[in-house]
């Protein structure tokens, strides 16, 4: 059995989607100028990767589900019988709904609970695809924007008084009262919530078009989302979610991770992405996609959040790890000189993206855009051909 293989994932073309990044990365031919919104790299049913294997193409899935052990190691196969991540590139160019993930406990309950309803498991309203957590961390490939939990206490009351629209929320929130706040606006009559928004977004507008506001105000991104024209009735309440939020700026290879019950969502630029194999997304909004508030809230953690930016720990002189307090996956990034030669000895099966360079990896040549798969329990030699820089995905000890 080889150390390593080419591994090549798959496209997902949402709407929110750049029409370049992704192509250019790859040396793909957008011709249809497609939305390229992410690269998946892993074992996931929707969209599997292949490998590159002398008796041709093969699906990852099929080789772990035939041989876990083999591919995954024998501990990682024994605790979690498949492939426990899912490894992606993306580029928002939109963005993506106010969401949050589940813990495992939940997502047990939440998926039972619709199997015993017949709910079907494609259903457009089946908000647990399966038993799964959902946690993950991402790391900046350009200047990030994202939303990331609520605002401390003195600064989301200050936000709510700056607003005359916003004022009689004030009574909502009480000093600290997160739930009450947004559970109170996301169940408002549509016209009591068009009657706060509408306004808000018209101010929003003429403060952009002056340039009296920066991407660190919630009015640039309330703009952004309805900067074709603000409808006149049945406005997204996912609005109020970027005034009461953290709007966070993540530097290129900085990062942030993400746990269950963190409010959230992605604004704009490229990044990496890690998680657990999952599909469960509960959505607030800012989508066209099903929303459940009521269920959202009974999973969100309503509590101040300081957004905690992951600068990386130094593991050698090439590599830092960016720190997930989760068993199912890991990242670190491992930064090269040219002709420097660095052995990895793999514990899981992980998967090396190539983001900068060239690199040679058991004889084979890799460019930016290129994963590598490690297979598990193999020492491996990766040598630079020019400066390069790697992201690697794995399964902690």
């Amino acid at each position: 059995m080889q150390k390593a293989y080419k591994l090549l994932g798959k496209h997902r073309h949402y709407d929110w989607g750049g029409n370049t990044f992704l192509p250019n990365l790859m040396g793909v031919e957008n011709v249809n100028h497609l939305p390229y919104a992410e690269y998946w790299m892993g074992a996931h049913a929707l969209a599997t990767s292949t490998i590159e294997t002398t008796e041709g193409q093969k699906d990852l899935a099929a080789l772990i589900k035939e041989h876990p052990a083999q591919w995954l190691g024998k501990e990682v196969a024994t605790k979690f019988e498949v492939l426990p991540y899912l490894y992606k590139i993306l580029d928002v160019r939109d963005m993506l709904s106010i969401q949050v993930h589940p813990s495992k406990e939940n997502a047990v309950i939440g998926f039972k609970e619709e199997d015993s309803k017949g709910i079907a498991i494609d259903a457009v309203n089946r908000n647990y695809k399966d038993q799964n957590h959902k946690p993950e961390v991402m790391v900046a490939l350009s200047d990030f924007w994202l939303l990331h939990g609520f605002l401390a206490p003195a600064v989301l009351e200050k936000r709510l008084n700056s607003y005359s629209y916003f004022k009689p929320l004030l009574n909502e929130f009480k000093g600290s009262d997160y739930k009450n706040l947004y559970a109170y606006f996301m169940q408002l009559p549509m016209e009591a919530a068009d009657a706060i928004l509408k306004p808000l977004l018209e101010e929003a507008a003429k403060a952009v078009a002056k340039g009296t506001v920066t991407k660190n105000d919630p009015h640039w991104w309330a703009h952004k989302y309805y900067a074709d024209g603000i409808p006149s009735k049945n406005i997204d309440k996912g609005i109020f979610s970027i005034y009461i939020l953290n709007i966070v700026n993540i530097p290129k290879y900085k990062g942030i991770f993400q746990g269950a019950g963190i409010l959230h969502a992605y604004l704009e630029g490229q990044n990496i992405e890690l998680m657990a194999n999952s599909d469960n997304v509960l959505r607030g909004g800012l989508t066209p996609k099903h929303i459940d508030v009521k269920e959202l809230i009974h999973h969100v953690n309503f509590v101040p959040t300081n957004p905690s930016i992951l600068k990386g720990d130094k593991l050698t002189d090439q590599e830092i790890n960016y720190p997930c307090p989760v068993p199912d996956f890991g990242l670190t990034k491992i930064a090269l000189n040219p002709g420097e030669v660095y052995t990895i000895s793999s514990y899981s099966l992980e998967m090396l993206l190539v983001m900068d360079g060239e690199v040679i990896i058991e004889d084979m040549a890799y460019k930016a855009g290129d994963t590598a798969l490690l297979t598990a329990n193999a020492k491996v030699k990766i040598k630079a051909h020019t400066a390069t820089v790697l992201f690697k995905a794995y399964v902690p000890k």
